[in-house]
């Protein structure tokens, strides 16, 4: 779930799952909102509990992330559970963002400071098909106070506002700013301040 950074393979080596083998809450709230039969792009995916779930929904799913070990284990979690997910190693700034997907997913995608998220946001909405969804999904700057996941720099983290702007070409289907208690592995555990997007690409 990052752009090379170093320690992330050596995270993920542990036979149990970082962050779980479960779905974040968020993306099976809002799976309910993707075509049948979507291609779905799932950006730095880790060990692919967000991309296993939606191919066993029927979708046809890519998940790429840097990190050998997590793909790993991403492979043996969807054949475990008779799935198929079309898995690359690639960091964000490798990635083809010119390809283009009904469905754009990223979840707690939080590794990029300010420059870098800002070329990421560009690339994400770049591979989304016109009319096509995007989903992102993760903490807001109090977060760092909760100590409960992500980065310790709340510049790292997300606004209503920032999204707003980042994706003002798009169309704001649900944006929300709220806490809750998550339990998704022991990387992410307890109350979290988390940001919600899902917008539409204009089909124009």
């Amino acid at each position: 779930m990052a752009d090379k950074p170093v320690g992330w393979d050596a995270r993920y080596a542990a036979e149990w799952y970082l962050f779980g083998t479960e779905p974040a809450a968020f993306v099976a709230r809002e799976a309910e909102r993707l075509p049948a039969g979507s291609e779905v792009l799932c950006v730095a995916d880790g060990e692919g509990r967000n991309s296993v779930y939606l191919a066993g929904l029927g979708h046809d799913v890519t998940a790429f992330d840097p990190s050998a070990v997590a793909l790993e284990k991403a492979r043996a979690l969807a054949n475990a559970r008779d799935v198929t997910v079309a898995v690359r190693q690639a960091g964000v700034e490798d990635w083809d963002w010119s390809r283009k997907f009904d469905v754009v997913v990223g979840v707690f995608i939080q590794f990029a400071p300010p420059a870098m998220r800002a070329e990421l946001f560009a690339g994400m909405a770049r591979a989304v098909r016109p009319g096509g969804l995007l989903l992102l999904h993760g903490y807001a700057p109090r977060q760092v106070d909760y100590g409960t996941g992500g980065p310790p720099d709340a510049q790292n983290m997300y606004t209503e506002a920032l999204l707003r702007e980042a994706f003002k070409e798009f169309e704001i289907l649900h944006l929300a700013d709220y806490d809750a208690d998550i339990e998704e592995g022991a990387g992410h555990s307890g109350r979290s301040a988390l940001v919600d997007l899902v917008a539409r690409k204009p089909a124009d």
